[in-house]
Order: structure tokens, then sequence, then C-alpha cells
């Protein structure tokens, strides 16, 4: 199982703290509008990839809408991994986007 979080409640983390956001979407749409700080790691890499993520690190995960970030939250968990998702995705982002 994993946390959930609400775009707001992630504004207020990043303003607090650092976050370490990782977005799951594909190149294509993290380089149409991200938010600052994201790194990229689409979904459709995840399986290949997700041994670069550091286990001692906590990750929050992000996509258009919230459903692609809950999928890589449970394969990610599965994997020993603490990860938040967060709910409505780049579509409920309301901050700055780079």
């Amino acid at each position: 199982m994993f946390n959930t979080i609400n775009t707001d409640e992630l504004a207020t983390q990043m303003q607090t703290g650092t976050v370490n956001l990782v977005d799951v979407r594909e190149d294509y749409e993290f380089n149409a509008g991200h938010v600052p700080g994201a790194i990229n790691l689409p979904l459709s890499q995840l399986l290949a990839d997700y041994h670069k993520l550091d286990k001692a690190n906590s990750y929050y995960l992000i996509c258009r809408s919230g459903a692609r970030s809950a999928n890589a939250s449970a394969f990610l968990t599965q994997q020993g991994y603490r990860v938040t998702n967060v709910t409505g995705g780049m579509l409920a982002w309301n901050g700055a986007i780079e």
C-alpha cells in the first residue's frame, strides 16, 4: 500500500522542504510542462530504470491525472520504495510549470 496526497498538499510540502518528485508521463508530455524540480521517469521505462532511484529517499509520483502514477506507486512499493501518489496529477496542479 502506498500513500496519497493531493496537489495542494504537494505544493505545501514543496514550500516547507525538499521533495523528490518523479513525473511518470512520457518525455513529450514532461517537456510540454512539468512541476519545477521534477525528474522524468516515464512509466513505459519504469521497469528498466527504477533501480536508478535511491531506496533511502521518499518519492512523490505525478502524472497527468493520477492513474499512471498510482500504477507506478504500486510497483515501486512492491520493490521496497517509499512513495506517495499525487492524486489529480497535472490536471489538478495549480502551481508553477516549467
